[in-house]
């Protein structure tokens, strides 16, 4: 089939009231993000709905992108028929013979929005439920969850016909709700955490450390892969490198190596808040899950939270590790996870951390290091680039490595 537009079903935005309107344009700036490939198309949001026409461009690539913005609930690819009820029949009859099989159940289903044409839904349904099951008497009509729903649409400019509901992403625009700083590491868990960031419609940049010569530059490159891996949600993302080396090795040098991870992860958190601050972000959003790992309990998390009053939100924290994998796998973030690239996370993991620090301790421990001085010389280090659809960082050697694994 020749498709000539696809329609558009918001979902939740239609709950969000005197707002609603500005979370229709962000979903049509996203919407136009994803598909500024697609030079023919022209997009058209309504109250409703927001109509595509394709103007020749291909649906198929179209559907794929679509079917990664969040704030979409489904949409349907639609031909377009003058208003003649014999164009109608005669389109809607190839269209059932493109998908129908014999004993499969149909119904009509039409929505008129130009009330001066002849017939009325009832009388559609009817006329074209009647031609069709003449036609093609190997299908059944059935009212109640029949397998093919053919939905003809009256409007004033044209019929538009489709017979399939594709489903969105679900959840809010990107952008609406914001933006936040999400702490990356090379892990399964943080990935998923951005996923389900954006969902919400939080507009992420992604801050990555990362510790020559500890961590290689694979462990890197492996950072902005999984970052990639999001970009069709949103059609791009910040990704920001911040030099590490020299606070772990201070770090290392002179705090007691059971409190080695907890300091560490403090300093992280003030990096990443002062990067917030100067990107005019709102939260920090992390991939913790509550007992997971040594660094997550609640004592951990109350000693490393102490360094900053920003909001930090972990969308992850209260699920088990099978469902994060579960997610991570939906996304395509899995296999890349479990590449064996060290991140700076691991590197100098000490074999007995404090699971429950003393925050006293902490903050008596952490006075061994210059911290605003090792701050000052990382922030100054950074390195914030774009990652866009179609980004590669891996090579071929990696991706067989992951093959193994």
């Amino acid at each position: 089939m020749q498709y000539t537009e696809i329609m558009v079903r918001y979902g939740e935005l239609s709950t969000k009231g005197k707002n609603r309107n500005d979370f229709i344009g962000r979903l049509n700036g996203n919407v136009t993000k994803a598909l500024h490939e697609y030079k023919q198309l022209r997009i058209h949001p309504k109250r409703d709905r927001m109509h595509i026409v394709l103007n020749g461009d291909d649906a198929e690539g179209v559907i794929e992108r679509l079917r990664h913005v969040f704030g979409i609930q489904n949409f349907s690819p639609s031909i377009q028929v003058d208003r003649d009820l014999d164009s109608v029949k005669e389109m809607a009859l190839a269209m059932m013979k493109e998908i129908g099989q014999p004993g499969m159940s149909f119904k009509v289903n039409t929505r008129r929005s130009d009330h001066n044409f002849f017939l009325d839904t009832n009388d559609m349904n009817r006329e074209l439920g009647g031609y069709l099951s003449d036609e093609l008497p190997e299908l059944e009509v059935q009212m109640k969850k029949p397998d093919i729903t053919l939905r003809v649409e009256i409007r004033q400019d044209a019929i538009y016909l489709t017979n399939q509901v594709i489903q969105g992403a679900g959840g809010l625009p990107v952008g609406s709700a914001g933006k936040g700083m999400l702490m990356l590491s090379g892990g399964i868990d943080s990935p998923v955490a951005g996923y389900l960031t954006l969902k919400r419609g939080v507009d992420i940049e992604m801050v990555h450390f990362f510790s020559p010569p500890y961590t290689s530059d694979n462990a890197l490159n492996k950072a902005k892969e999984l970052t990639a891996k999001l970009v069709p949600y949103v059609g791009g993302i910040k990704f920001i490198e911040v030099p590490f080396t020299e606070i772990q090795e201070e770090v290392k040098h002179s705090v007691p190596e059971g409190y080695l991870m907890t300091i560490q992860r403090r300093m992280m958190l003030r990096l990443t808040d002062q990067i917030r601050a100067k990107r005019q972000g709102l939260a920090i959003f992390n991939g913790e899950s509550v007992g997971q790992v040594a660094s997550q309990t609640l004592e951990s998390m109350m000693a490393i939270n102490d360094v900053t009053t920003t909001p930090i939100v972990r969308p992850v924290a209260t699920m088990d590790k099978n469902e994060i994998i579960e997610i991570a796998k939906d996304i395509d973030t899995y296999e890349l996870s479990i590449m064996p690239f060290e991140d700076c996370c691991t590197i100098f993991a000490p074999p007995a951390p404090k699971t429950r620090p003393n925050l006293d301790k902490t903050r008596f421990y952490e006075q061994r290091i210059d911290v605003d001085a090792l701050i000052e010389r990382s922030l100054a280090g950074i390195k914030v680039t774009e990652i866009k659809a179609g980004d590669q960082f891996l090579n071929q050697d990696e991706e067989i490595i992951a093959e193994l694994l």
